[in-house]
């Protein structure tokens, strides 16, 4: 396989996991992604983020959500994310460090 034809099925792959995760199990929250896979959808957004500066284009963690999640993030938990039980963010917060690095950051 050729290395453009690679880069087709990947980003074609790739349009399907968002389509996912946004639009077939939007109630998957991200802390139980986190908790059990070690990423989540802001996960996703900041990988999405860092590949464009890779190709010289800045985006703020903000609008990689905004692109990432096809509004505001702010609106999307709005409606789609509720609250954890201390027992989920105790477990989120090892996961966040483990895979993440400092809570701050993410």
């Amino acid at each position: 396989m050729d290395n453009a034809t690679r880069d087709r099925i990947e980003a074609a792959a790739f349009r399907r996991l968002r389509q996912h995760l946004m639009q077939d199990r939007p109630d998957v929250q991200n802390i139980d992604m986190m908790n059990l896979a070690g990423f989540c959808r802001n996960c996703l957004s900041r990988w999405f983020q860092e590949a464009a500066g890779d190709e010289g284009i800045t985006l703020s963690k903000e609008e990689a959500r905004a692109d990432f999640y096809g509004m505001p993030y702010d609106d999307w938990r709005a409606l789609n994310q509720t609250e954890a039980d201390p027992a989920k963010k105790a477990a989120f917060d090892a996961a966040f460090a483990a895979n993440v690095g400092k809570k701050d950051e993410g």
